[in-house]
């Protein structure tokens, strides 16, 4: 089974996530710069369990209530 990443791009002043099936994050922000030559590659994660473009939660930084 291969990961899903988001790789976050910016054209013509516009920010959006792409979500790409790719062995790895090099992999997956080359696959996008190919389809978006101008494209600004602002970051590459992960995709989380839901799918969505928030960050991932992380127990380290969650504060206990």
């Amino acid at each position: 089974m291969t990961p899903w990443y988001m790789v976050g791009i910016k054209m013509t002043g516009k920010s959006t996530g792409m979500k790409v099936e790719a062995e790895d994050a090099l992999i997956a922000a080359l696959k996008v710069k190919h389809e978006h030559p101008t494209a600004i590659i602002t970051y590459v994660r992960k995709l989380n369990a839901r799918g969505d473009r928030r960050h991932p939660h992380n127990a380290a930084t969650a504060t206990s209530r």
